[in-house]
């Protein structure tokens, strides 16, 4: 009987060539490479910041003023990161953040203080997204659609409660963690709360089993569902965690503004979307991180910033993150196509 040799094995499977890569080679091949462009963008902006406005970019009041304007839309971001990892998106956020800064502002509201103003924007919060959910997991509508209804729902609802009106707030106590006396060591409350939240977020993503469904679901829903995974129950718990991530950033929103108004949230939808794309989060579902959201956001909000100092017209700033998130799209494409 004929047996047939197995082929020789290459010594190269066990024994290195003499002419082994360097060992910084080794490093970037474990490194995020996506992560260290984006803190080389966020780098440069700094650089860019300090050259033309030295004295007020690099003024520590202006760097506490950028981090706290990222923490609402930021907070926005981890929420969407999720939804748009498992394949969904969410063009109700803006709204929602308004209709639930309006809601935990009205007089009656306010009556109960602080545990009042922050419950009811919350649970506001997360009631829209448990509607989100519902249509779109077990109603069976596309994301787009149930969204944007919400969208146009959310709107005309703090509208109505508004009257188009400004509602202070009048609780001390909310105040208070908006001026300078509650900073912690230098570093503002609502910095804080947006660290905690994207600590929070990135551990549930890539530590646990919710994490790894929310991946599964977008990578491939079908397969998913014959791994055991209930998919529907899964998308019902990504909008419910897209809305309370909307509560806590329409609470932090109503404590850097001192008031609620129906016009809060304005675009936010389309800064989280883009701030998620920059970051390396597909559109199509399947990959995403929190740390690049998170690092989208903070150079979409310094580029904001260094067009303020420096006195130019929205329109430039808009067209400049425009080139930013189309130049974000393209590497994805390019990155897609190579794998």
């Amino acid at each position: 009987m004929t047996q047939h040799a197995s082929p020789p094995r290459d010594s190269t499977d066990k024994v290195p060539l003499s002419g082994a890569a360097p060992a910084w080679r080794g490093l970037m091949a474990h490194a995020d490479v996506r992560t260290l462009s984006l803190l080389g963008v966020l780098a440069v902006l700094i650089v860019i910041g300090g050259i033309t406005k030295p004295d007020e970019f690099l003024d520590t009041r202006n760097l506490q003023l950028v981090l706290t304007q990222a923490s609402v839309i930021g907070v926005v971001t981890v929420g969407m990161t999720f939804v748009i990892i498992s394949g969904g998106i969410d063009l109700s956020v803006g709204a929602i953040v308004a209709l639930a800064s309006v809601w935990a502002t009205t007089v009656a509201t306010q009556e109960y203080g602080f545990a009042g103003i922050l419950f009811t924007a919350v649970i506001v919060g997360v009631g829209c997204g448990l509607v989100n959910g519902v249509l779109i997991a077990y109603g069976a509508m596309v994301p787009f659609i149930a969204t944007l209804a919400m969208l146009a729902s959310a709107r005309g609802l703090s509208l109505q409660i508004t009257d188009g009106k400004t509602q202070i707030v009048a609780i001390p106590s909310v105040l208070d963690l908006g001026e300078r006396d509650a900073y912690v060591l230098g570093v503002p409350p609502l910095v804080m709360v947006f660290a905690v939240v994207t600590i929070i977020g990135w551990l549930v993503l890539n530590r646990t089993t919710f994490g790894r469904r929310t991946v599964a679901v977008g990578g491939n829903p079908e397969a998913a569902r014959l791994a055991g995974i209930d998919v529907r129950r899964q998308r019902l718990y990504l909008y419910l965690l897209s809305g309370l991530c909307c509560g806590i950033a329409a609470f932090l929103l109503i404590i850097l503004s001192g008031s609620g108004q129906n016009t809060n949230g304005n675009l936010y939808e389309l800064d989280a979307i883009a701030a998620a794309i920059i970051g390396g989060t597909l559109l199509t579902g399947g990959r995403g991180t929190i740390v690049g959201s998170v690092l989208g956001v903070l150079i979409f909000t310094t580029i904001t910033n260094i067009f303020a100092l420096n006195n130019l017209q929205t329109d430039v700033q808009q067209i400049a993150k425009g080139a930013i998130i189309v130049a974000a799209v393209l590497v994805q494409r390019r990155n897609a196509s190579t794998t």
